[in-house]
């Protein structure tokens, strides 16, 4: 308890609310996050998906956002969103096979400010959920230190540390491979997706998350 309420996430919340000054980043951080004690049948989230330029997140570029509302277990479709960002340099031909975005498309977007704020909008009150938190992590905090100049924090769960926690219990060889997100939805018998895309890959995850706990009571703090 002590240690919380130095080092927890309403703790560091409420020090840098005192810090920054009024916009979106302020108004995310005026909302108090879930209390880790709610059950996961009540938890408000937002399933994030980024599409980068590659996996440094300070050379790289983020250049796609999708997301989308989970509220009593059920995935809001009317909820989604998808951006693409309008980075100032062009795009690798190695890059855009993977993502499927083009220069075109990229010039066609929105800026980072705009994008990262309707992010911040979007996530203030609820935890955010991905799949393999570093890349989402590391990209959101950096994106928020290029526009504020601070690294705020995010309560974040992960679909994929989930399920590594339950193989590790196991104590036998398992091959990483496992873990990629289509092959844990072929494990909970959920149907092939459209991947690389931001927003299908975080409906994608949002369905994941409601396979792997079928225990609406499992709380927050468990799940962290």
């Amino acid at each position: 308890m002590f240690f919380n309420s130095l080092f927890g996430y309403q703790a560091r919340r409420k020090r840098l609310l005192k810090k920054v000054p009024k916009g979106a980043l302020h108004d995310f951080l005026s909302v108090p996050f879930p209390s880790e004690d709610t059950c996961l049948s009540e938890l408000p989230i937002l399933s994030v998906d980024f599409e980068t330029t590659g996996l440094n997140a300070v050379t790289d570029k983020l250049l796609s956002v999708g997301f989308v509302n989970i509220d009593k277990r059920q995935i809001k479709l009317g909820s989604c969103y998808h951006q693409i960002i309008d980075i100032k340099h062009s795009l690798d031909a190695d890059n855009v096979i993977i993502h499927q975005i083009t220069d075109q498309q990229k010039s066609a977007g929105k800026s980072l400010q705009v994008v990262v704020e309707t992010l911040l909008k979007a996530l203030a009150g609820r935890v955010m959920l991905v799949h393999f938190a570093r890349i989402e992590k590391q990209f959101l905090k950096q994106a928020c230190l290029e526009l504020y100049g601070v690294s705020p924090p995010f309560m974040i769960l992960d679909t994929l540390a989930l399920a590594k926690r339950k193989l590790d219990q196991r104590d036998i060889a398992y091959d990483p491979q496992e873990l990629r997100l289509s092959a844990l939805r072929h494990k909970h018998n959920l149907p092939d997706h459209y991947a690389h895309n931001a927003l299908n890959d975080a409906i994608a995850t949002a369905e994941l998350l409601l396979a792997q706990q079928k225990t609406a009571t499992t709380k927050l703090k468990d799940l962290l």
